[in-house]
């Protein structure tokens, strides 16, 4: 019988029959994703709308309740954009990009997290993650409506799974008994816990740090502003050393406390305890509800890689980071876009299967650099010893008058897309151009004189001439490149030549499908091109 392990917000893929329980032999599928999270189904998506035919399996009907991961950060809007369903997480979504740093009563600065122009997704925008993954769902099902080859099936419990070298087979229970498919390929997105990873046998190494945190969905109307407030030792009472502050959509605000290491955690989880805190903070006579109360302990930790054969690894199944700084869901997405591309050509006979190696290596490098500034941030928030917040409050108090020291500060450092520095897929940077889009960086957006380039890059091979004379059509490695001819013309407040040329008069770039840049040259050169793509796709 299929475990019930929480409540649904939405039910939104509710059990059903499939045809493949009823057949003698088990039926072959290209692609199994085990988990339907917002990892899982944003997986689904991508590969789905690439023409590769995928199987999401969940062990429930629909989306768990709770708002857990609030915050979506601008790469991970591009992406949605890409996956055609951005638009509607904008329009129920916080939008935010300025955030407050107290330290008690004292505010210390402020920040704002998109000071330039030209970017058409904002920095931040916090939305319930029910919500996330109910318009990722939405939108497969607008997708499979045009003959898209996604299918979902809720109330499928993966209980065994068997590896045969280049296929595995699962056994997988419902509730009208267990049958067995194939996979040539599995993607297990199955969260921290990932039964996937407990049935190889494989290792979840890292830190649990010595804290826990209380989560207080409240609701209520309040006049604070959609802004990030960050207390270091807040100066309400009884909210630990650190308190946060977030508006979320439907008059939602996500209040954290920092409790400490030794805690009884189901007294601390009783209304009257979590009221206390919450009355302590907004003071006398708001009137607001508890939505959603949870307690979390800080965990970064990852597996040692994230190929093993026919089964990949992605998001927390793969690597878990704390929440502070937004890391968690975002990494995940920035995990499915660096996959499915590859996944994608492989299946398709364009890449060799090595190129899935590519995939552990730059997202292992990836988690690194989330759990390197996850650790610091927790470090920063929890000093070890008196000399350790001797430092932290001097940093607070210098940073206050001196924006020098206000890198120093650490409230969670907010995710942005790592750069794929001196990785083996990358080609030439011949151009000397600005290094905000060196070889391995993704592409940062630009105002055109129609749009914003990020949309007109999409999620193919592109090469971008600007200010140079492009080709018709080029064919390399049996992949039609895509051709974007631009020029100053299409520049108009002056973001193509500062993002991409800087002092150049003119630049070639070589972009992947996940929109990262490949190479980039002065000018057009075919030959350099085709062994650039040849090397992109893990032939070089």
């Amino acid at each position: 019988m299929v475990d019930v392990r929480y409540t649904t917000a939405f039910e939104l893929y509710p059990y059903q029959r499939h045809a493949d329980q009823d057949k003698g032999a088990p039926q072959r599928h290209p692609v199994v994703v085990v988990g339907g999270g917002p990892v899982g189904m944003a997986m689904a998506l991508d590969l789905g709308r690439k023409g590769t035919p995928v199987l999401v399996l969940d062990d429930h009907a629909g989306v768990g309740q709770g708002s857990r991961a609030i915050c979506f950060a601008r790469r991970t809007l591009e992406i949605t954009d890409r996956l055609g369903c951005e638009q509607r997480m904008l329009d129920k979504g916080v939008v935010w990009n300025v955030g407050r740093v107290f330290h008690g009563e004292q505010e210390i600065y402020d920040f704002n997290l998109s000071p330039d122009e030209g970017l058409r997704n904002p920095a931040f925008v916090n939305l319930q993650q029910p919500y996330f993954e109910k318009f990722l769902v939405d939108q497969i099902r607008v997708e499979q409506e045009r003959g898209t080859p996604i299918d979902i099936r809720g109330c499928n419990q993966v209980t065994a799974l068997h590896d045969h070298g280049d296929f595995v087979s699962l056994d997988v229970d419902t509730p009208e008994g267990p049958y067995t498919l194939e996979a040539d390929w599995l993607i297990a997105c199955d969260g921290a816990r990932s039964p996937v990873r407990d049935m190889l046998g494989l290792g979840f190494e890292g830190r649990v740090f010595e804290d826990n945190f209380l989560i207080a969905d409240v609701k209520m109307s309040a006049p604070f502003p959609t802004e990030r407030w960050f207390w270091f030792e807040p100066p309400f009472k009884n909210a630990g050393q650190s308190a946060l502050l977030h508006k979320q959509p439907d008059g939602i605000w996500r209040i954290d406390f920092q409790l400490g290491w030794d805690i009884d955690r189901k007294k601390e989880l009783e209304v009257e305890r979590i009221r206390a805190r919450v009355d302590a903070m907004l003071g006398e006579g708001v009137d607001y509800e508890l939505e959603w109360t949870s307690i979390y302990t800080f965990q970064c930790r990852r597996m040692e890689k994230f190929r093993h054969g026919s089964v990949l690894f992605a998001g927390d199944s793969a690597h878990q980071v704390s929440p502070f700084g937004a890391r968690g869901a975002n990494s995940g997405v920035q995990d499915t876009d660096n996959l499915a591309w590859k996944l994608d050509l492989v299946i398709k006979g364009l890449a060799p299967e090595s190129l899935l190696d590519s995939y552990s290596d730059e997202r292992v490098f990836g988690a690194d650099e989330n759990i390197l500034n996850s650790s610091r941030a927790t470090d920063f928030l929890t000093p070890k010893s008196r000399v350790s917040k001797t430092f932290r409050n001097a940093v607070l108090q210098l940073a206050q008058h001196h924006e020098f020291a206000r890198p120093l500060v650490n409230s969670g450092r907010l995710s942005v897309p790592c750069v794929y520095d001196n990785f083996p897929l990358n080609g030439e940077d011949l151009l000397n151009g600005p290094a905000a889009t060196r070889v391995g960086a993704s592409c940062v957006d630009a105002t055109l004189d129609e749009g914003f380039l990020l949309d007109r890059l999409g999620n193919d091979f592109v090469l971008m001439g600007i200010n140079v004379a492009l080709p018709e059509s080029l064919q390399a490695e049996g992949l039609h490149i895509r051709m974007l001819a631009l020029s100053s013309g299409n520049d108009p407040i002056g973001n193509l030549q500062a993002r991409y040329l800087g002092d150049n008069n003119a630049g070639v770039y070589l972009i992947r499908p996940d929109q990262h840049v490949v190479a980039r040259w002065p000018d057009f050169n075919a030959a350099r091109v085709q062994a650039a793509v040849k090397q992109a796709i893990g032939k070089g």
